[in-house]
């Protein structure tokens, strides 16, 4: 079975982001594409949740019938707007090229949702705030950051209004991951076509040289054009720096390594890094 690419998309400002990304993979990888709306479970009070407190069980009978009621009508809002939404992307899509497209909607967790079909994925594409968060608002959602954690299939976080990438940026850190990262990058199609830049932000030692040009002539070996730079300073601020400097349209990072770069994906420099980025990321583990 082919894989699929699948776009999580809801209400938010990003989601057309997430769609215009989405498309574009699809067509860089000639793959099916599948766009998926997630309703998760009310936040109202349950039918089962004891709300008596100082009224009397008549009062309390009244309130329960009023607000399944109000549960009922907000689900059956939020189904007819997720189907409106899916049909708005798959008619984006369609129009940029996008192949075999299909949605579907679930009534699920976030994260439920994604393991269950991430065997048949081959890229998750994501946006970097769910409709819970303003416009240009510089964090991440909750959601986000689970779904790195959680998920070992390549995910693409978009963060705004999307163009076609010219150029990428690979943070490379000369360990285990960023060494599969590499390996992950060599043999797919998404980047071939790209010219790249590796960077690693380090000591100018030997031993970081050596590691750097071999990562580059893994994937000059695979038909790619990259560059090897290794750059010094915070790894946060040499990147985004590099990042300035070069014009990069997308950056590529290897999940949970083992140096500085590490800290992107397991504390607070994870937030700042995804958040303040203003061009596509793709997280490989």
């Amino acid at each position: 079975m082919t894989q699929q690419i699948t776009a999580c998309i809801d209400g938010s400002t990003i989601a057309t982001a997430v769609c215009d990304t989405a498309a574009w993979a699809s067509s860089v990888l000639d793959a099916p594409l599948k766009f998926l709306h997630v309703l998760e479970r009310s936040a109202s009070p349950a039918a089962g949740e004891d709300l008596s407190g100082a009224i009397g069980l008549g009062s309390r009978e009244t309130l329960l019938a009023e607000l399944t009621e109000l549960d009922e009508r907000r689900n059956r809002l939020a189904i007819e707007h997720g189907k409106h939404i899916l049909a708005s992307a798959l008619e984006r899509a369609e129009a940029q090229g996008a192949r075999e497209i299909s949605a579907e909607q679930r009534h699920d967790l976030l994260l439920d949702a994604l393991l269950e079909c991430e065997a048949d994925t081959r890229l998750f594409v994501i946006g970097r705030q769910g409709e819970d968060h303003p416009a240009q608002s510089a964090v991440i959602g909750s959601h986000v950051e689970n779904v790195v954690r959680a998920i070992h299939t390549p995910i693409l976080m978009a963060t705004g209004q999307f163009s076609a990438p010219t150029s990428y940026m690979l943070a490379y850190d000369g360990s285990k991951t960023a060494d599969a990262a590499i390996a992950r990058i060599a043999s797919s199609q998404l980047l071939l076509d790209l010219p790249g830049h590796v960077v690693m932000v380090g000591e100018d030692s030997g031993d970081n040289r050596v590691r750097l040009e071999r990562a580059a002539a893994t994937l000059t070996g695979a038909g790619h054009r990259v560059e090897a730079h290794l750059v010094q300073g915070g790894v946060i601020e040499a990147l985004m720096q590099f990042q300035e400097t070069h014009g990069i349209e997308l950056k590529v990072m290897g999940a949970y390594g083992h140096s500085r770069i590490r800290e992107f994906f397991v504390g607070s420099n994870t937030s700042r890094m995804l958040a303040s980025s203003t061009v596509p990321v793709l997280i490989l583990r």
